[in-house]
């Protein structure tokens, strides 16, 4: 196992820069998922770890060993790519070990390897199966083993599970998990899933444009996004944005747009007339008799054990998340309420966090 460490890391093609100095510390047996829109870089960047981009600026250590002109074969990682890319002429058991097979190891390593691979995966009855006669988590955990039996120092991971349905990128994401938890192996991998960065890194790293938005542990993005892009980005269903207006009469609030108020946390750098981003996250929003707002129904979406609601508040649809079901329909008026310590504060120029 090893560390990775970028420092200053860029990319570019031609005139035009992808990737902008991004510095990132990954410690040894460390699970760090990489995530973002699509064309934000995470890809990039994950390639450039594996050695399959060049790096047009700054410098990639895996452990202490700088590898920006090392060859790919010769980084000691392993990756599993969104494409399972097996041999689809060779049984199971034979895609597993052939890696092992081209080092011109022993066929009793290669036996004992893919044995115990198969043993973690659940793939002991299909080693002698071809490709085709696989489902399609079947062929995934195949490919995650032939990653496995290479005892890399790093596993590189790339959208694997995106191929796969509902039902069961659920179930491999809690199999990649437990996996990590007994290899205990320095593991990056890259989603555009913010619910498979949130149930399965030790750290997430939120990337746009190229550039890292923010770092830090799942709960930590969750309850202190740094901007509204982190913000929106991370939490499902996603947070609501209001634009509003500070006013200062006393006590602190801020007036939404249809001229509805909600109380404001004291000791904010806010002054009175100050424009401001509102974030609310649809579970701190309650559907209570005394509430505040004043809001109508306009979609209501029963899960069973939660209902979703849509509601028109301050001219704009609002998302609000409730514990058990309800027999609010649309059209109706309701009273919502939110608690100040639970709001989130956004400079609407700039985006950053107000406090």
């Amino acid at each position: 196992m090893a560390s990775v460490t970028l420092q200053k890391v860029a990319k570019n093609y031609g005139s035009v820069r992808i990737l902008h100095g991004v510095d990132l510390e990954i410690a040894d047996g460390e699970f760090v998922v990489l995530v973002g829109p699509s064309g934000c870089g995470k890809s990039t960047l994950l390639r450039m770890i594996a050695g399959l981009e060049e790096v047009s600026d700054g410098e990639i250590r895996i452990g202490e060993r700088l590898v920006n002109d090392v060859a790919p074969k010769d980084r000691d990682i392993a990756m599993v790519f969104q494409s399972y890319a097996l041999y689809p002429h060779m049984d199971v058991s034979s895609n597993m070990g052939f890696s092992l097979l081209l080092k011109k190891a022993e066929k009793a390593t290669i036996d004992k390897r893919v044995g115990s691979a198969a043993s973690r995966l659940g793939l002991d009855t299909f080693l002698q199966r071809l490709p085709r006669q696989l489902s399609g988590g079947q062929r995934q955990r195949v490919a995650m083993g032939r990653a496995i039996v290479r005892d890399p120092k790093v596993f590189l991971f790339d959208e694997p599970l995106s191929n796969l349905d509902a039902k069961l990128r659920v179930h491999m994401r809690a199999e990649i998990k437990a996996l990590h938890q007994q290899l205990k192996t320095t593991s990056v991998y890259v989603t555009h899933d913010q619910i498979e960065a949130m149930t399965m890194a030790d750290r997430i790293v939120v990337m746009h444009d190229g550039f890292v938005q923010q770092v830090g542990a799942p709960l930590e993005l969750y309850d202190r996004p740094v901007n509204i892009f982190v913000a929106g980005f991370i939490g499902s269903p996603g947070m609501n944005f209001l634009p509003a207006t500070v006013r200062k009469d006393g006590k602190t609030s801020a007036v939404l747009a249809d001229g509805q108020a909600l109380s404001l946390p004291d000791g904010l750098p806010l002054k009175d007339g100050d424009a401001l981003t509102i974030g609310l996250r649809p579970e701190h929003i309650h559907l209570t008799e005394d509430g505040s707002l004043k809001a109508e129904v306009e979609v209501v979406e029963p899960l069973g054990l939660s209902t979703q609601f849509y509601v028109k508040l301050a001219n704009q649809q609002v998302c609000v998340f409730a514990m058990g079901r309800s027999n609010v329909r649309p059209g109706d008026m309701v009273r919502l309420s939110a608690d100040p310590a639970a709001l989130h504060l956004f400079d609407p120029k700039s985006g950053d966090r107000i406090g």
